[in-house]
């Protein structure tokens, strides 16, 4: 039989969570930024138009707002495309942060609850639980101190109800990825990018596993204080002699560290969308490779 997907693909094709899709989605966070409605809707249908069908989110992304705007864009949901969101952490309006740590396998189910009717399905594709048992970020303490395991079996628990599609992690270690292997993790998030190699390990085991390596902050920066990619000069010289951006090739690498690999870079505009899903096209060759390894 013939294939009738005349869609383009995004740095090629892999598989998250049985699904095929293209290696290049869209990370929902910075839509939360976006002033006008009408902006952020436009920005997602391109996304849709320019072959995304992966695109990440988070129930507490604005306050709830990246959420409603993705429904008002793309609902009903195509077949094609896959809904990955996160729980872990709510909302905290009016608070030092904007977000606290939800960890108990109550607060669990009642984010999951909550992303279902504002995205308006019936169930998620794919949900990771991100956990805070380390730095950076909000490290859980007392009553948010939870064991793996009891959230696992909430995260099943809600998957064989049929509320969730798959199961995946953020923020985890090697050794807390091979624990939770037997509940059938699709794909794992954590930070990694050409500065950042501290989840190596974990990336080696997605590899050995075959699960899906979505990493964020793939152009490093995302923490407070911490250097970026795209002021690297090898980077910088690698993208003048293949006449690309700098940004471009930060993905791209992150891209040749493995088939299984797919990026969710973030953007608030359609221009840049569009030179992010280029970096899927992009090859790093062998001397290019060697000076950023270098």
């Amino acid at each position: 039989m013939t294939s009738t997907d005349t869609r383009p693909h995004p740095g090629g094709l892999t598989t998250l969570a049985g699904r095929s899709v293209a290696r290049v989605g869209y990370g929902a966070m910075q839509l939360h930024a976006v002033e006008s409605d009408d902006d952020a809707v436009a920005v997602l249908r391109r996304a849709v138009e320019l072959g995304v069908d992966h695109v990440d989110t988070a129930g507490f992304y604005g306050f709830g707002a990246v959420d409603r705007r993705i429904r008002a864009a793309l609902a009903p949901y195509p077949e094609h495309l896959v809904i990955v969101s996160k729980v872990g952490a709510t909302a905290n309006p009016g608070g030092e942060l904007p977000l606290r740590i939800a960890q108990r396998p109550e607060e669990l189910r009642a984010e999951v609850e909550e992303s279902l009717r504002t995205l308006g399905t019936e169930c998620i594709d794919v949900v990771n639980l991100r956990r805070t048992d380390m730095r950076p970020g909000l490290v859980a303490e007392g009553d948010q101190l939870v064991d793996l395991d009891d959230q696992l079996a909430t995260m099943t628990a809600l998957r064989d109800e049929g509320k969730i599609g798959a199961l995946g992690l953020s923020h985890v270690t090697a050794d807390q990825l091979r624990h939770a292997l037997p509940a059938g993790i699709v794909c794992v998030q954590n930070a990694y990018s050409l500065l950042d190699r501290t989840s190596e390990p974990v990336l080696d085991l997605c590899r050995e596993q075959g699960v899906a390596w979505v990493p964020y902050f793939p152009l490093g920066g995302g923490w407070p204080g911490t250097p970026k990619v795209t002021d690297l000069p090898a980077v910088v010289s690698v993208a003048e002699r293949l006449g690309a951006t700098p940004s471009q090739v930060g993905l791209a690498w992150v891209l040749a560290r493995g088939g299984q690999t797919l990026l969710i870079p973030g953007t608030r505009s359609v221009a840049h969308l569009a030179e992010n899903l280029a970096a899927g096209d992009l090859v790093l060759d062998a001397e290019a490779l060697a000076a950023l390894e270098d």
